[in-house]
């Protein structure tokens, strides 16, 4: 014969301590999960964000360096574009191919003949009278923009 358990119910408050305790370390567990994932999604925004700000600063010191190098080589183009003024033989091929590439990475010529002057753009080295505000009369050096900000003013007649 076949002895079926009897229900005892001397161990069932033990049974239900231990689901307790086994509860009580499973929400322990979720919520150290829980906290353990927030510091890892931080530390991974925190490094993303380290990331970009390398990144960011990294390209704004090339593009200083790149500036620098671009100012160096100014008073070459100015020797080149008074050799051209001036009708020297074979400098323009020269001074187009600089000046062509300096442009395609970022450098822009101010063209200010005729425009209203303004002092973050040129320096009035020479003033004439005239009705009206000021206007650029003459551009006795070009100034050129570096990727939208200017590299060095133009020295500039103004009349008016």
């Amino acid at each position: 014969m076949v002895e079926t358990p009897t229900e005892d119910n001397h161990g069932a408050p033990e049974v239900e301590a231990a689901e307790a305790a086994v509860e009580h370390d499973l929400e322990a567990l979720l919520a150290e999960r829980d906290q353990f994932r927030d510091i890892a999604q931080r530390l991974q925004a925190d490094f993303e964000n380290y990331r970009r700000r390398v990144t960011n600063q990294q390209a704004d010191e090339i593009d200083r360096a790149t500036g620098r190098l671009v100012t160096a080589l100014l008073p070459v183009l100015d020797a080149c574009e008074a050799a051209f003024v001036h009708g020297v033989d074979g400098v323009e091929p020269i001074w187009s191919k600089l000046i062509g590439e300096l442009q395609r990475q970022g450098l822009e010529a101010m063209d200010l003949n005729g425009k209203p002057f303004d002092p973050t753009e040129a320096d009035a080295v020479a003033h004439e009278p005239g009705d009206g505000d000021p206007v650029v009369a003459e551009v006795m050096r070009t100034g050129y923009r570096w990727k939208g900000k200017v590299l060095r003013p133009a020295m500039v007649r103004v009349r008016g």
